[in-house]
């Protein structure tokens, strides 16, 4: 993606919630160590990685959570053992379904 040019987007950067992510004890115990919250050091990993994260909440506290990242970062002990949890491939979308990459390739962008 960088020799291109393209910065990745996390539309979903809380798994949509799935894996126990607000309350996992690997993003708990390191959020313990800021005082921050698993959902916290979550966007700050992905934020540290290069990733543009674009959290969904209606509430107005997690909002305010949400944008409360920048005050920290992680050590690399703690990217790795973050690290070590990325599935490695997204559970919402199927990147390799030849159906999904041509519904994408039909989207256009209007100015």
């Amino acid at each position: 993606m960088k020799e291109y040019g393209v910065v990745p987007e996390a539309w979903g950067p809380f798994a949509e919630g799935n894996h126990g992510i607000f309350t996992h004890p690997v993003l708990t115990k390191i959020g313990d160590k800021y005082g921050k919250s698993a959902a916290q050091v979550a966007l700050r990993w992905n934020v540290q990685r290069g990733v543009v994260v674009i959290p969904k909440s209606v509430h107005k506290d997690r909002m305010e959570q949400n944008m409360n990242i920048w005050d920290f970062n992680l050590s690399d002990e703690d990217m790795a053992e973050i690290a070590k949890l990325d599935l490695g491939h997204s559970e919402i979308v199927n990147h390799d379904d030849p159906g999904f990459i041509k519904m994408l390739h039909t989207m256009k962008i209007h100015d």
